[in-house]
């Protein structure tokens, strides 16, 4: 069997750029060993699979994402990039397209400047005291951080820009969480707001850009700052720019896609 196979840069202009994804349109769903082996195979932060609805569905693709370790509940680049592939590749001519997640129905759509639009969950989260582990692991932690219980997330938030870009976290400490993740955050100088995020439990030291975790930071910063559209930073080594607005009980999440390759994958 052979299935075809794509890698686009997400949140980004440019190749090299942003947080590359892995797209397999598939015709029916293969079985969750194979698409966790495909998804370490390709050593990328998520491999995004897509099944088309079945007649009289209220989506127009089934969505999930596999780091090369582990399923995750909500992925924003890998997303970003199924969108540009369906739009790109599989000549999708819909104004938007509706995917189903194990986070709930997704959509995506194009603005008017061709940048790629999501439209993803507003997530919970609980303000609690920082645990030891976290102290332990970045020592610029502050007393108090936040709790993401749809996917297990921590959050900080740093006092500065330079702060979030300078921070060198314990990634041993990171993994005993036993977590998907860690998010650092700030104030940002040029941008309302910058992030970084950490998710060795999931096979990931360091995301480059992270869609997903923007459903907390943005209601996050938008209350912070008094206004409901942000524009976010993720200040990893290869960055990422975000559009956000916040939407009620949804959050608006706008990228850029770049497209690296194509190719096909045999399975014996």
């Amino acid at each position: 069997m052979s299935y075809p196979i794509y890698q686009v840069d997400a949140f980004t202009d440019k190749i090299f750029g942003g947080n590359p994804a892995a797209v397999m349109p598939l015709e029916a769903w293969l079985p969750d060993e194979m698409l966790q082996a495909l998804a370490a195979e390709n050593n990328l932060s998520e491999t995004a699979f897509l099944v088309p609805g079945k007649d009289g569905d209220h989506h127009d693709f089934h969505i999930r994402w596999f780091t090369p370790g582990t399923e995750v509940p909500l992925c924003g680049h890998a997303t970003l990039a199924s969108a540009w592939v369906i739009y790109n590749k599989l000549g999708w001519q819909g104004e938007q397209i509706r995917q189903h997640s194990m986070s709930g129905p997704l959509g995506v759509s194009k603005t008017g400047d061709d940048w790629l639009l999501l439209d993803f969950p507003n997530l919970p989260f609980e303000q609690q005291e920082t645990p030891a582990i976290i102290r332990e692991a970045l020592d610029e932690a502050p007393d108090t951080a936040f709790f993401v219980p749809n996917d297990t997330n921590y959050m900080v938030v740093l006092e500065s820009e330079n702060a979030v870009r300078s921070a060198q976290p314990d990634l041993r400490k990171v993994k005993q969480l036993g977590n998907q993740g860690l998010i650092i955050t700030a104030r940002g100088e040029e941008a309302d707001f910058v992030s970084r995020y950490f998710a060795p439990g999931a096979g990931i030291d360091e995301d480059p850009v992270t869609g997903s975790i923007h459903s907390v930071l943005v209601p996050y910063w938008a209350e912070k700052l008094g206004k409901t559209r942000l524009d976010a930073r993720q200040i990893s080594a290869r960055g990422g720019i975000l559009r956000c607005e916040l939407k009620g009980d949804r959050v608006a999440i706008a990228g850029q896609a770049a497209f690296y390759m194509e190719g096909t994958v045999h399975l014996r």
